[in-house]
């Protein structure tokens, strides 16, 4: 599966992930001390909803514009981020920009925070210079599982880490298993965000598994799975492996996984939002 950030912008995954990576960096920053932020992955850092590349797809419709039709309060932080990025557009108007996480952890930072952004193809890596201009970022073309372990231990206390390949790879999930493996010896304490899409269940179970066998304390799995039953060889859904979660986090997710269920279920499907420990 092919998943660049340009075509699939604004999707039903992006809803559910950069919902999620606000609430988790907030959670974090309730304490004062210092974070710094990486993106191993960052794409291009902004995209065009009306673009070749997002149009041709059309995926926004059933995803960040869903979530602006919906009422729920608890994703008004998500429609703010997005917001942020379109002041021309009119207060409750369609968004015709869409913020990947680069921008939105840009508007997360506090003065004490680093941001550290990663993006390995070269025409996205100039896109996302242009995109962060004026922001303080530090921005790497690099090999992602390089970097990731490079960057560790952090420089401050505490940190997080964003994988979010385009599964080009038939190796990636066997990169992101033993990159994490190795990353957790060297920064146990640290939080890393990992997303994938869904697609063939098996697949994903084994896939599953094997992280559980790495023996790593608190993993929690969060999945979005958009159908009621699963639709063979397409998109299912999409989710997240956050590796030591905060508290604070964890307590408030439940109704804010609900919101996103109710808001992003397709026609004549519920859909289903799940979270669990690994290890359980």
């Amino acid at each position: 599966m092919n998943y660049r950030h340009s075509f699939h912008a604004g999707n039903s995954a992006d809803v559910v992930k950069h919902s999620l990576l606000i609430a988790l960096v907030r959670a974090l920053q309730l304490k004062p001390s210092a974070l710094t932020l990486i993106d191993t992955h960052a794409g291009c850092g902004l995209y065009d909803l009306h673009g070749e590349e997002a149009g041709r797809t059309g995926e926004a419709a059933q995803g960040v514009l869903r979530a602006f039709d919906a009422p729920d309060p608890l994703l008004d932080d998500y429609r703010a981020a997005v917001q942020a990025v379109n002041a021309a557009v009119d207060v409750g108007g369609e968004p015709c920009l869409y913020p990947g996480s680069p921008r939105i952890l840009a508007q997360l930072l506090r003065p004490q925070d680093v941001l550290i952004l990663n993006e390995k193809h070269p025409e996205d890596a100039s896109s996302l210079r242009g995109a962060m201009r004026g922001i303080p970022a530090a921005i790497h073309e690099r090999d992602a599982y390089e970097l990731w372990l490079a960057m560790l231990p952090t420089r401050s206390p505490r940190g997080v880490v964003v994988v979010d390949p385009p599964y080009e790879q038939t190796d990636e999930r066997a990169r992101i298993t033993a990159t994490l493996a190795a990353a957790h010896r060297k920064w146990a304490h640290g939080v890393t965000v990992i997303w994938y899409p869904l697609k063939e269940r098996p697949t994903h179970a084994v896939w599953k598994d094997k992280l559980r066998r790495l023996g790593i304390p608190k993993i929690l799995n969060v999945e979005h799975w958009l159908y009621d039953a699963d639709q063979p060889g397409i998109y299912n859904g999409a989710g997240l492996f956050i590796v030591n979660p905060p508290y604070a986090f964890t307590q408030a997710l439940p109704p804010l996984l609900e919101a996103l269920r109710a808001a992003l279920a397709p026609e004549g499907h519920r859909g289903q939002m799940t979270a669990e420990w690994l290890g359980e």
